[in-house]
């Protein structure tokens, strides 16, 4: 039996406490209005950009009030030049006369005055908006640090449910390692949701739908409302979760059973149960990245985009596990994990990093090449506001695992498997921070405090979830059909 260490669970601890701390941080210093919001961009502007926008602002402000001065000049030489052709010789004609040019005295200071309502309006927009960006900050950094490892959680849940089926021989020594990581989904997906529900709330901007103000001005979005919309969008949520969770629960409480079974019949049990949640999965997988992700960009889909979210959360799982099991084995678990178990894990983690790339590609390409305006502002955004995020995510998810894992001895070698696997850990959360962040604060990001302190927190919990389900039973399925086969697994 598996003990969890002291040291980690005091690890765990404090990532999560300093997570907590650095989460009430990012949302106490978010700003509370647009005078806040003001008084920043005011602070921004003595930069040299700000300065260059501000004198260009200046600039356009005199131009307008030379344009408007030589309006009201042009109106009163027109009615200097009617006087003089009128030549009035009584009173009635001279009130005439200043009537018209009081008239037009004021057509002109209306002009004036609704162009400078115009402009008013228009900078208290920007001014919500750029609060709303900011507001939504630390919500967005909080999203993407929940939904990672939630999905990381369900991609290992996902493998496990392919070995059953596939009645694969070489990892039931991993089983119960797979079912430790499991264990935080429903924890994960607890949190998720409640988040969703404060989504519906309004309490922050992170799906612009979900505003009816914006629905009833978007003639697109409007368009889309009758799956777009909170009640069913979060039924969906509800589904998908609980369908999942109760996998995660069944096929653990069936597997245990076989330890102290007589026959395999709860083997088979969770044969046909990993078989129906594998159709399920397909399914609510690709709907999930549609409601959770690209729903964030409203005006913007893509039809690969449910293999591409697939991919990046598949790969950082298959990671997850290399590195809990290499983590177990250096404290003297799991004595029947060789190296042969660990190489084929680290061929998947090459594997899937390869076809991540391609999915990566083929996305970026078709839409690149057919050049659609309504599809090539989601990569120019990208490119243009968050080059280095995007274009590094590349590097770490494909460069790096390339270089590294294409060696056969380094897929042995504990220490390169570590070092790559954190980077492309660290990549595929830089990726799906590439994927909400620009929807929801714009080119108002930064790795921060609250960026931070997320991931701290959900990875302090998760440290502690998975190893504490890790103590609840014994690390081998020891009466699993295909257990002596696993054990012997050598090439």
């Amino acid at each position: 039996m598996y003990t969890f260490s002291s040291k980690l669970k005091t690890l765990s601890f404090i990532l999560m406490a300093v997570g907590i701390l650095g989460i009430g941080y990012g949302f106490w210093s978010a700003p509370k209005d647009i005078q806040e919001v003001e008084t920043l961009l005011a602070a921004e502007s003595h930069g040299g950009h700000g300065e260059a926008k501000h004198e260009a602002s200046a600039s356009a402000e005199s131009s307008h009030e030379v344009a408007v001065g030589h309006g009201e000049a042009t109106e009163e030489i027109k009615i200097e030049e009617s006087h003089g052709a009128l030549a009035p010789t009584d009173d009635t004609t001279k009130v005439a006369e200043a009537a018209h040019a009081e008239t037009v005295q004021s057509k002109v200071a209306v002009k004036k005055e609704g162009h400078e309502v115009s402009e008013e309006a228009e900078h208290t927009e920007h001014l919500n908006h750029v609060l709303h960006q900011l507001q939504n900050k630390p919500w967005s950094a909080l999203y993407v640090a929940c939904i990672f490892f939630m999905l990381v959680s369900l991609g290992v849940l996902v493998f496990y449910a392919i070995q059953q089926v596939a009645q694969a021989g070489w990892s039931p020594v991993l089983f119960r390692v797979m079912q430790g990581i499991t264990a935080y989904l429903p924890v994960g997906s607890v949190i998720f949701f409640v988040i969703l529900i404060l989504c519906g709330l309004h309490l922050n901007h992170l799906f612009i739908w979900l505003d009816p103000e914006v629905v009833a001005n978007d003639k697109l979005i409007a368009n889309k409302a009758g799956y777009l919309n909170f009640p069913f969008w979060i039924i969906r949520a509800a589904i998908f979760l609980t369908g999942w969770s109760l996998y995660q629960y069944f096929s653990r409480k069936n597997c245990l059973a076989q330890d102290d079974a007589n026959d395999d019949l709860n083997y088979k049990k969770n044969f046909k149960l990993s078989a129906m949640f594998l159709v399920f999965f397909i399914v609510s997988e690709s709907i999930m990245s549609w409601d959770w992700i690209m729903s964030i960009d409203p005006h913007w889909f893509s039809t690969l985009f449910g293999w591409y979210v697939f991919a990046s959360f598949f790969v950082s799982a298959i990671t997850t596990i290399a590195l809990v099991t290499l983590y177990l084995k250096s404290r003297g678990f799991l004595e029947y994990v060789n190296t042969s178990h660990i190489h084929d894990l680290a061929k998947f983690m090459f594997g899937f990093s390869v076809f991540w790339t391609y999915l990566w590609f083929s996305q970026y390409m078709l839409i690149w090449y057919a050049n659609i305006p309504e599809e090539v502002t989601y990569f120019i955004t990208r490119i243009e506001l968050y080059n280095l995020p995007f274009f590094g995510a590349v590097v770490m998810n494909f460069v790096f695992p390339l270089l590294i894992l294409i060696n056969t001895d380094f897929k042995r070698i504990t220490w390169v498997l570590v070092m790559a696997g954190v980077v492309i850990l660290a990549g595929h959360y830089i990726d799906f921070f590439n994927m909400i962040m620009p929807g929801t604060v714009g080119d108002r990001w930064f790795i921060g405090i609250s960026e931070i302190a997320s991931v701290l927190f959900f990875l302090g919990l998760f440290i502690y979830v998975v190893f504490t389900a890790l103590t609840k039973s014994p690390l081998l399925p020891k009466r699993n059909p295909f257990i002596e086969e696993s054990k012997h697994f050598h090439y």
